[in-house]
């Protein structure tokens, strides 16, 4: 059976975005963990090695593969940092529209630098990801805030 590699664990926010080598790419790590924990209301957690997440819910497709993941977080990664927000919500694409400069993957929203970027459509993103996943999964549990 399909094992899930990207688990929440107990190894330490604050010293995972420490080790980010650039001084730029730490700094907007700081002020992401700010921006993300004001609009969702949760503690960050690590999500595997490199993934900073918020909140929680348990998700279950109809494949019958079941897990559970984060409403949103980021990564400061080496080449950019990886946003992440639900996929497959129709709000998300409406607005990236006017996010400012940012590529996509699947499930990832990828920006050099915060400056880059609208924060306030970023707070949009991070409450409609949420939203999103809550009605997508209502039987989810997971943590509430907010």
């Amino acid at each position: 059976m399909y094992e899930l590699k990207t688990k929440q664990n107990e190894n330490s926010v604050l010293e995972f975005i420490e080790s980010v080598e650039s001084e730029k790419k730490r700094e907007d790590a700081y002020r992401l963990l700010d921006i993300f924990t004001e609009e969702t209301g949760f503690t960050a957690k690590m999500w595997g090695p490199s993934i900073i997440g918020f909140g929680s819910y348990h998700y279950t497709y109809k494949t019958g593969h079941e897990g559970d993941s984060f409403l949103a977080g980021f990564s400061p990664r080496k080449a950019k940092i990886s946003l992440y927000f639900a996929p497959g919500d129709k709000e998300r694409e409406e607005l990236l529209k006017k996010f400012g400069k940012h590529t996509t993957g699947k499930a990832c929203v990828y920006i050099n630098k915060i400056e880059d970027i609208d924060g306030d459509v970023l707070r949009e993103l991070i409450q409609a990801s949420i939203s999103f996943l809550k009605r997508t999964y209502p039987e989810g549990g997971g943590e509430s805030a907010k």
